[in-house]
């Protein structure tokens, strides 16, 4: 009954043109498109429920044009005055259902078909009412006052901290960390990284003068005697060399005398140097005051004082700089310092019980503790929260809007129509019921009243 040739196509001129909207959908570019050509299950079933409330709708109407002409014809034949007023308040009845269809009809569609203005709402003013739900949500709900009365009244800094302070919750974020850390490690090529840290030390080593920072780093650690361990370290060794290795000195001072001399001569002088060599390092060993020692600190001293103030001493540290890090040597060492470091860095981050993650959970839980009984730090956390939010709404408003407005310009206007239709047509019907039934009503008071005055 609901079927007329003014409200609906024949099913078959229906599925003719899903069948083609479909096959265009399917070709047509982008997302947005596919999504509103396509009936879920859920959306098959809501049109079933339109459908049964027009017929429903058009039911009650069909009804009421059968009660006013059996009214009227009562009338007609003498049924008494009963009759009037069935009458009037079906004829009512029937202009409100009447009225009701055309409104919700022309959300929709032209009504029977015709050009008349303000109609086929939906399809006709599609793109203007995206632009108009962009502007709304833009002015509405991404205000910069709004965004900050919801996240004030939201108190992330508070929730936030007692969910951190939960330890299954920081094993949970650690984890993410976790592996969050190893994916950057891994998508990174070593080859740029090296790249990126060599030009850096590099650049950074160009750019500052080391000779000062070593001369006051060495004119520290003599005054403090932080070298001794050092001097004793190597006048320990030397002396051990020596003791392994007297052949090799003996044979280097008869190497070294003239041809003229005699070999047990020669074999003497080297016995005596080594003899003199060998004391002087056991002396300089056993004896922390030894006078080798004090000269050694003093050349230190001067040289720590020529690197902060000495021009040629200076400049030749700054070109041996250069010398250094040109040598590809250098680079090949940068290069294994990231290779190790990165090694580390993904193996602690897959260890469970490495000191990373432990340090990294312990510190999730004391920071969840505090914020969430530190008023201070959760209003700084909610500032900065707020900031951020504020930023994104108040920069890339635009941006978000339009992301509503061409949405829905991208969709077709055929099955938007049909998908809106589907999701809120078996409300609308109710309308035409209400409709019908009020306007029986009023129509009925109206008669009444005409009838009490006389009219």
């Amino acid at each position: 009954m609901e079927r007329t040739k003014w409200d609906e196509t024949s099913d078959v001129e229906r599925d003719t043109r899903q069948g083609a909207a479909a096959n265009l959908a399917a070709t047509a570019p982008g997302p947005h498109s596919r999504a509103m050509t396509a009936f879920s299950p859920a959306d098959e079933e809501k049109r079933r429920g339109v459908r049964r409330m027009k017929a429903t709708a058009t039911g009650l109407l069909l009804f009421v044009a059968l009660v006013y002409v059996l009214a009227k014809w009562g009338a007609h034949e003498g049924a008494g005055p009963w009759a009037g007023y069935v009458a009037a308040a079906a004829e009512a009845g029937m202009v409100g259902a009447l009225a009701d269809w055309f409104a919700v009809t022309a959300l929709f569609r032209r009504p029977l078909g015709l050009p008349i203005p303000h109609t086929a709402i939906i399809p006709t003013k599609k793109d203007q009412l995206g632009i108009s739900l962009g502007e709304f949500v833009g002015e509405n709900f991404l205000s910069e006052e709004v965004v900050r009365q919801r996240l004030r009244a939201v108190g992330i800094g508070s929730r936030l901290g007692a969910w951190l302070a939960e330890p299954e919750h920081a094993d949970r974020v650690t984890a993410e960390l976790a592996a969050a850390l190893r994916g950057a490690l891994t998508v990174l090529r070593d080859s740029d990284v090296q790249a990126v840290v060599g030009e850096a030390i590099t650049r950074r080593a160009d750019a500052q003068e080391i000779a000062p920072g070593i001369g006051k780093m060495l004119e520290k650690i003599v005054a403090d005697g932080g070298h001794k361990r050092v001097v004793d370290l190597i006048v320990a060794r030397a002396h051990d060399w020596l003791v392994l290795h007297d052949d090799e000195i003996l044979d280097a001072v008869q190497g070294g005398a003239p041809g003229w001399t005699p070999r047990y001569v020669d074999r003497k002088v080297g016995e005596r140097v080594y003899k003199e060599l060998l004391r002087f390092v056991t002396e300089m060993r056993d004896a922390p005051s030894h006078p080798a020692r004090g000269a050694l600190d003093r050349f230190l001293t001067d040289f720590a004082g020529d690197l902060q103030s000495d021009t040629d001493t200076r400049a030749r540290v700054e070109r041996l700089k250069v010398d250094v890090l040109g040598r590809g040597e250098v680079q090949e060492l940068i290069a294994s310092a990231w290779t190790a470091v990165r090694s580390m860095i993904v193996a602690a981050a897959e260890d469970e019980r490495s000191e990373l993650r432990l340090r990294v959970r312990a510190s999730l839980l004391s920071l969840g503790a505090r914020m969430a009984q530190d008023p201070k730090l959760q209003a700084k956390v909610d500032s900065w929260v707020e900031g951020a939010a504020v930023y994104v709404v108040t920069t890339y408003r635009k941006e978000i809007t339009s992301l509503i407005t061409d949405t829905v310009a991208g969709w077709d206007a055929e099955h938007t129509t049909r998908k809106i239709e589907a999701h809120i047509g078996r409300d609308l019907q109710f309308i035409r019921i209400n409709g019908t039934v009020v306007g029986s009503l009023a129509g009925l008071l109206i008669y009444v009243v005409s009838r009490a005055f006389g009219a």
